[in-house]
């Protein structure tokens, strides 16, 4: 049995390996039950063993133990809340690890139906979905934006994707686009260097997030650079087990991001980070390229890379930085800020809420799962299930009742419509508003 969470490990896609570590592992939870709330995964587990005689988790069937993988969509806070991960006890526990190790050995040996299939490819290839619903968008919207259509009806029975999701639409100007053809200029004297990794739902839907953010970077003295030939950060084939596909990609960004940095730094600008504005894109730059690529290039990128709010408040924060508090523009009296859960696996507090509390809004947060986690609630199999994941951050939006919600998540902010009818912002959507900036060029 290897206890191990690298996938350089000789015995990291050793199945036989695997299942000894699911016992220990299962064992060590069941004895627990710490975590019984975050996900279907462990009250399945709980139930699986609770039902042998002695309640020994070596008895399970190896299919009992991958229905406890299939109930897990990885949000990751479960790591957060063990007391016994690796570094702080003895047992090394890090369930998400263990459940992308079980996805990825059982990748090449288990049999997907081929609606399965075309799923992962539909949502793994971003960039080419992209770059061809972008060129299309007028059409496109218009189909996927009627939730009772033919359009979702065909892509709910073809591609898998849930018809009811409420799914960002896709902008006519990709944000690259746009970036290349704007006129950089800085509010104040430069106080620091942003290279961006917009992400695939900014790069081609959520435009106007990476505009803003642009424009509050800038407002706050940030130059800001877009390097050519970042793609998609690869998350979906990660999370679907395709390590291959994802180290393809992995590596181009890779390679693109470290040299942006070393050409910063070359220049000057020891202060450059990487600004990230989603949180699955931002944790795989910090910790998933290290883990699953590795080097030091994949050292340099985890090393820089920021949050978009977290960058800001570094900022607020830093010795001889500041940004500016001054907020003219529209500020609403009361915000609900949600905040995802691959933002909180980031152990970076919630920067979000911070920057916005400085506009004077008064803050509500809400730390409850959306049932999006990557792609996992966009599938049609997981649409019911996610939704009662989703229930109890659904409730605390609407109790909350405030004139406004934000959250980090595009995704998981399509959720929150489904759920609550309320339609949130990005944290630099809203800044942008509050400091009365133009909202185009």
């Amino acid at each position: 049995m290897t206890t191990t969470y690298d996938p350089f490990h000789p015995k990291y896609f050793d199945e036989a390996d695997l299942r000894e570590e699911m016992e220990r592992v299962y064992d060590l939870c069941h004895g627990c039950r710490l975590c019984f709330k975050f996900c279907d995964a462990f009250p399945v587990l709980f139930d699986y063993i609770d039902q042998i005689d002695n309640q020994d988790a070596s008895k399970m069937t190896p299919a009992q133990q991958d229905h406890v993988v299939d109930e897990c969509f990885n949000c990751k806070l479960c790591y957060i809340n063990c007391p016994y991960i690796p570094g702080q006890h003895e047992w090394e526990l890090d369930f998400p690890r263990l459940m992308l190790r079980a996805e990825q050995t059982l990748h090449g040996t288990r049999k997907q139906g081929l609606k399965t299939r075309i799923t992962n490819e539909a949502l793994g290839n971003t960039d080419l979905t992209g770059k061809l619903n972008t060129a299309l968008s007028p059409v496109v919207n218009k189909a996927m934006g009627n939730n009772d259509g033919l359009a979702r009806k065909l892509l709910d029975k073809v591609v898998g994707i849930a018809p009811e999701r409420v799914l960002p639409p896709y902008a006519k100007q990709r944000f690259s686009t746009w970036f290349k053809k704007r006129t950089a200029a800085l509010g104040r004297a430069k106080q620091g260097r942003a290279v961006l990794f917009p992400t695939c739902l900014v790069e081609y839907q959520e435009t106007e997030v990476g505009r803003d953010t642009v424009r509050v970077y800038e407002h706050n003295g940030v130059k800001c650079d877009l390097p050519e030939g970042e793609v998609c950060c690869g998350a979906p084939f990660l999370h679907q087990g395709d390590v291959d596909r994802f180290r393809k990609l992995g590596e181009k960004n890779v390679e693109v991001l470290a040299d942006a940095i070393r050409s910063a730094k070359a220049e000057g600008d020891d202060d450059v980070v990487i600004a990230v504005t989603q949180p699955t894109c931002g944790y795989v730059l910090k910790y998933d390229y290290k883990d699953y690529i590795g080097g030091p290039d994949a050292d340099l990128v985890a090393e820089h890379t920021r949050d978009a709010s977290e960058y800001l408040w570094a900022l607020h924060k830093g010795d001889g930085t500041a940004i500016d508090t001054e907020f003219p523009g529209d500020v609403p009296a009361t915000t609900t800020y949600h905040a995802p859960c691959h933002l909180r696996a980031q152990n970076i507090g919630l920067k979000s809420r911070d920057v916005l509390k400085l506009t004077g809004t008064k803050l509500t947060v809400v730390a409850e799962c959306s049932g999006i986690d990557g792609t996992w609630g966009l599938r049609s199999e997981n649409f019911d299930a996610a939704r009662k994941v989703a229930k109890k951050m659904a409730s605390a939006i609407d109790k909350a009742d405030s004139d406004a919600v934000a959250g980090d998540c595009a995704l998981a902010n399509g959720a929150i419509v489904l759920e609550t009818g309320e339609a949130p912002l990005h944290p630099m959507q809203m800044l942008r508003r509050a400091y009365d900036l133009p909202a185009e060029d």
